[in-house]
């Protein structure tokens, strides 16, 4: 999968075990520098079973909250009413509520299907109590730091509220934090939400059955050009190519939609069940790969030029008036936390991004962000960095010297988000000179 085009791996939590988990990080650690994102469930409801139990329209299930046959993963019992509705599976089955006793919720079937272990719970409508980690997330997260992870996501984000616990939870370990926006709550919060978060997954499964269906392309183009913004990373994920799970090629819808969440501005588009249990992964990545390539090139920027965020935000749109107005081969950026790779990747430069930075957690994180080539260099002791970093890129083959470049890098500040500095050189005049 590496090799037909896979920039990170993102674990699921609903499912496996710690020593899965490892095993996994392992993995991929010896094949690639790529990121892991580690995915832990929050408030999300999932249903746990003991068995695959076939549903239909009619019957009658008996779901518990301890560890009866079927139960679910949170206790919420006493918040639950006769005829809510509740989704299984992102709305594939969908049941209504109509008894409650004895710690126990009695569900009639209204569509069939199949219940598996792990199944998402949605309750279209309905806002439930529940804590934004339970002891099992904390005892993940304490997993993610010692396994230096590059990424948490938080499942079912709710406010900024769940970003900032989870975040003081991290104390000072610099993992990226992700929030899922998968449900009408953390939809309502979003721009709260994306203020404290250092990137948003847009899980259309779970916001599919949150909000009418035919919301969710609408939502979908909100949210990734506010995340442009901000130059904030964004993931689109879910069903992207739900029938190579079972078949070699996707069908031209699918096709579509992956193409129109590139074109809308996504960072990063993602695999699930097509690569987690899935008959065809690699054939799946190998299709996801053909389909970014292909459209990368014809997406536009969608930033509004308008009031000053900081140093970063306008040095990138200098660079984005310069790359306008002159011929331009590449862009690169000295970048210590990654922050202004990303500020300069929102506006969708034809010029190569490359990242150059002396922290290996940073080139990770950047993997994912749109049209930027990470590399790790320890640049930062040299005096004269720039031209220390040309002649690495050089002998790399990632820069030849005919090629107009634009650096940028922080000068004369330890601020964050305080790139101050552009200088335009042909590289063979900047050899030259010195």
């Amino acid at each position: 999968m590496y090799k037909k085009g896979m920039n990170g791996v993102r674990i699921n939590t609903a499912y496996g075990n710690i020593e899965q988990y490892a095993k996994i990080i392992e993995n991929t650690r010896e094949i690639a520098d790529i990121p892991v994102i580690f995915d832990i469930k929050g408030p999300e409801i999932r249903l746990k079973t003991k068995k695959k139990i076939h549903v239909k329209q009619g019957d009658i299930i008996q779901v518990g909250f301890n560890d009866e046959e079927i139960s679910f993963n949170h206790n919420f019992y006493n918040q639950m009413q006769v005829s809510d509705k509740i989704s299984i599976d992102n709305g594939k089955i969908k049941t209504q509520v109509i008894k409650i006793d004895n710690q126990k919720l009695y569900l009639s079937v209204i569509s069939e299907g199949e219940i598996s272990d792990g199944k998402g719970v949605n309750m279209p409508n309905k806002q439930l109590s529940l804590p934004s980690l339970s002891q099992k997330d904390k005892d993940l997260i304490s997993f993610a730091t010692k396994n230096r992870l590059e990424f948490i996501a938080l499942s079912f984000t709710r406010t900024s509220e769940d970003i900032k616990k989870l975040k003081h939870m991290l104390h000072t370990f610099k993992s990226g934090v992700l929030a899922k926006i998968e449900n009408f709550e953390g939809l309502k919060n979003f721009e709260e939400i994306l203020e404290n978060a250092d990137g948003i997954i847009i899980a259309r499964g779970g916001l599919g059955v949150e909000i009418k269906p035919e919301r969710v392309p609408t939502v979908q183009k909100q949210i990734i050009r506010l995340c442009n913004q901000k130059g904030k990373m964004v993931v689109t994920a879910t069903e992207m190519l739900e029938s190579m799970i079972y078949q070699q090629m996707p069908t031209r819808a699918e096709v579509s939609d992956v193409a129109n969440a590139i074109l809308d501005g996504t960072d990063s588009v993602m695999l699930s069940g097509e690569t987690s249990i899935g008959a065809y992964p690699i054939e799946a990545v190998c299709m996801m790969s053909r389909i970014a390539k292909e459209n990368d090139l014809l997406v536009k920027n969608q930033v509004e030029d308008n009031k000053f965020i900081n140093i970063s935000d306008t040095i990138s749109k200098a660079i984005q008036k310069l790359c306008q107005s002159m011929p331009v081969d590449k862009i690169v950026t000295l970048t210590r936390s990654g922050y202004t790779a990303g500020m300069i990747s929102r506006l969708k430069l034809s010029p190569q991004i490359i990242a150059v930075t002396f922290n290996g957690k940073v080139k990770k994180q950047l993997e994912l962000v749109y049209n930027v080539y990470p590399i790790k260099l320890d640049y930062h002791l040299q005096t004269d960095r720039i031209l220390s970093v040309t002649r690495k890129l050089l002998d790399l083959n990632l820069l030849s010297k005919n090629n107009v470049v634009i650096f940028t890098a922080a000068s004369q500040t330890t601020k964050a988000h305080a790139s101050n500095l552009i200088e335009v050189h042909t590289i063979e005049d900047l050899l030259n000179a010195k």
